[in-house]
């Protein structure tokens, strides 16, 4: 008698899926389980976040890299002494300490347009892979704004940038800080916006760009972004949540005034 021919196994609805996101979505089984291959990748990821947000804080590749673009920089460090106070006192990494407090009230800054700090945040492999390149990338795009020295942060939080831009007399201060780690994305950029920045403020008076990274927001769109924003906080003197973040609109083509979308 003859044996019916194999049939292939159903074809997994989701498979098609998981070609479109770093999501962990089609993983398969072996038995009641996972299989090895996804059990030991889950545990790389999971590794490569611990590391982003344990490992320490860089700064002086990134100063090098900022002078050769013409950038003068300082180091600052935030109230909290270690990364594990750091870590359960986020309030702490929200203000200076006491030693770069007076280091900074010390010394005279003549008022700038623009500051940038740069801080570890919950990734210091953010920041040590993108932060230099995103402001290269960023100065094309600032012409005729005054930039005033850029200040390297450790154990910082987003609010720091708000103390360091009121020493500095910035009118603008942009922070970019190494955002909370996930299970597929242990190298994440952000960048916080904030108009007038000085002690007090909430994240209610800053816009943000996240997701900068190579699987991400590149940089020639965030610097875009970013861009504009600070045109806008100009004009407009203010961001938040009073700023909507219209750049896209900025790049659709326009007859006689009207936006038309494209496609």
């Amino acid at each position: 008698m003859a044996q019916p021919p194999d049939r292939a196994p159903p074809r997994d609805p989701w498979t098609h899926l998981a070609a479109l996101t770093p999501a962990r979505i089609a993983l398969g089984r072996a038995g009641p389980g996972l299989p090895t291959r996804e059990v030991l990748g889950f545990a790389l990821s999971h590794a490569q976040a611990r590391d982003a947000v344990h490992t320490p804080f860089a700064a002086a590749p990134i100063a090098r890299a900022l002078a050769d673009l013409g950038l003068a920089t300082l180091s600052v460090e935030s109230a909290a002494p270690d990364r594990a106070t750091y870590l359960r006192r986020p309030d702490l990494g929200r203000r200076l300490s006491d030693r770069a407090r007076v280091e900074l009230e010390a010394r005279t800054f003549p008022p700038c347009d623009l500051a940038i700090v740069v801080a570890d945040g919950l990734s210091s492999a953010a920041v040590h892979a993108h932060a230099a390149p995103l402001i290269a990338a960023l100065l094309n795009r600032l012409e005729g704004l005054s930039i005033g020295p850029v200040a390297l942060a450790s154990q910082g939080r987003v609010a720091l940038g708000d103390e360091i831009g009121q020493a500095l007399g910035a009118r603008l201060v942009a922070v970019l800080i190494g955002e909370r780690p996930g299970l597929s994305a242990p190298d994440s950029l952000g960048v916080y916006l904030t108009f007038a920045p000085r002690i007090g403020l909430t994240d209610a008076a800053r816009n943000c760009i996240s997701n900068i990274r190579a699987a991400g927001l590149s940089y020639d769109e965030a610097t875009f972004k970013l861009a504009w924003l600070i045109g806008e906080a100009r004009r407009l003197g203010l961001t938040g949540v009073a700023l909507k973040d219209e750049s896209d609109l900025a790049q659709l083509p326009s007859v006689g005034g009207a936006i038309l979308p494209q496609g």
